[in-house]
């Protein structure tokens, strides 16, 4: 009976243990996750160093892609990805990101880039990103967007109240912008961003709604369309305050912080990076987490965001998915260890009673040999 009950305890151990064996580094990577989930740097490392065991050959599909299209930033932010985590690349391949870059930051690359992003308004690099920023800061680009949508907006037709909104917050950071000798240019430049970015359809939709949201409370619209009705060529700077004061600052906290983590993320991860953040991010939290991301990783940002999307800003998997890997494999734990125990006392236990049964037996083989000994004599 004991023996079947060790045999069927040693077996509960053996499934145990291979259970916690599959289980374990699900769950460990699942803690970490878990543990990581505040700080997207930590975050994206996790999930990277994840990815990149299983394959580290993505890195050199994903930087052939890059160059495929004609985005050299991207290539080079791989480059700068796979010298972190010490994935090797062919000699030729680095190159060939070496040269885009450096065709790309051509001073006749730069100018081409510059001009259409001062002449349309849309960036998508540092060039263009220039151009229009220079563009807004001279205030034609964002007078130009808020006359073009308010005339839409007085003529009842589709108006993009996102776009008004940012155009005219636009002009009241300018202003501030130049009395700061540029304190503000960062600010400037995520206004400038997520405005191109909205033009362009690469504003999320879920951040989208809720700027839209924010802009219209911002802009008094029957104020607004008062400047702009009496707006005259001959006096800009009377037509500029008027439409100036139609935005009200203090109903733009959010506006203007989320145009500071644009901001901030074009800084450390480049416009294109920025651009990136705006067309994954459902709403404000996830762009304020890019930004700590790219302050984190810098050059790598862009990688890290076309791998992960925008689970390098939050978890992918729901809390509850995770913790139920953790609560698992702790089960299966308990359940290895609590096999442990009972096989352990359970084979004590039967080492003990056949220790016993042996040594009452000699007792009794030694009781028994006197008596019959005995018994022999007096026969």
């Amino acid at each position: 009976m004991n023996r079947s009950r060790i045999g069927w305890l040693l077996a509960v151990m053996t499934v145990s243990g291979a259970a916690l064996t599959v289980l374990w580094p699900h769950a460990r990577d699942a803690f970490a996750i878990l543990a990581a989930q505040d700080d997207p740097a930590e975050l994206s490392d996790i999930q990277l160093n994840s990815a990149l065991r299983n394959s580290q050959i993505v890195v050199a599909d994903q930087i052939e892609a890059a160059l495929a299209a004609g985005d050299a930033g991207l290539a080079n932010s791989f480059v700068d990805l796979a010298r972190e985590k010490d994935v090797s690349l062919p000699g030729e391949l680095a190159q060939r990101v070496s040269d885009a870059v450096t065709e790309e930051n051509s001073s006749s690359h730069f100018a081409r880039r510059f001009a259409t992003g001062l002449v349309t308004g849309n960036a998508d690099d540092v060039g263009s990103l220039s151009g229009t920023v220079a563009g807004d800061l001279f205030v034609f680009g964002d007078i130009r967007d808020v006359v073009r949508e308010s005339k839409h907006l007085v003529m009842g037709e589709d108006t993009d109240r996102l776009v008004l909104g940012l155009a005219t917050a636009g002009l009241a950071v300018t202003a501030a912008t130049y009395v700061s000798v540029g304190g503000v240019a960062p600010l400037r430049a995520g206004l400038t961003l997520v405005k191109d970015a909205r033009k362009v359809g690469r504003l999320g939709e879920g951040l989208t709604e809720w700027a839209g949201r924010s802009a219209r409370e911002a802009v008094d619209t029957p104020m607004l369309q008062n400047a702009v009705a009496s707006a005259s060529v001959m006096h800009p700077g009377q037509t500029v305050s008027a439409i100036r004061a139609a935005f009200h600052a203090e109903k733009a906290g959010a506006l203007v912080r989320l145009a500071k983590d644009v901001g901030r993320v074009s800084e450390k991860a480049g416009a294109r990076g920025a651009l990136d953040t705006l067309r994954i991010a459902e709403g404000p939290e996830d762009v304020a987490r890019a930004a700590r991301l790219a302050e984190a990783k810098g050059g790598q940002t862009r990688a890290i965001l076309k791998m992960l999307g925008r689970g390098a800003l939050l978890l992918a998997a729901g809390a509850f998915d995770l913790s139920l890997w953790v609560f698992g494999a702790l089960l299966t734990l308990f359940g290895f260890l609590a096999s442990i125990k009972a096989t352990t006392e359970r084979a004590t236990q039967s080492w003990l009673d056949r220790k016993k049964a042996r040594r009452l037996r000699k007792q009794m083989a030694a009781l028994s040999s006197p008596a019959m000994t005995t018994a022999g004599a007096t026969g």
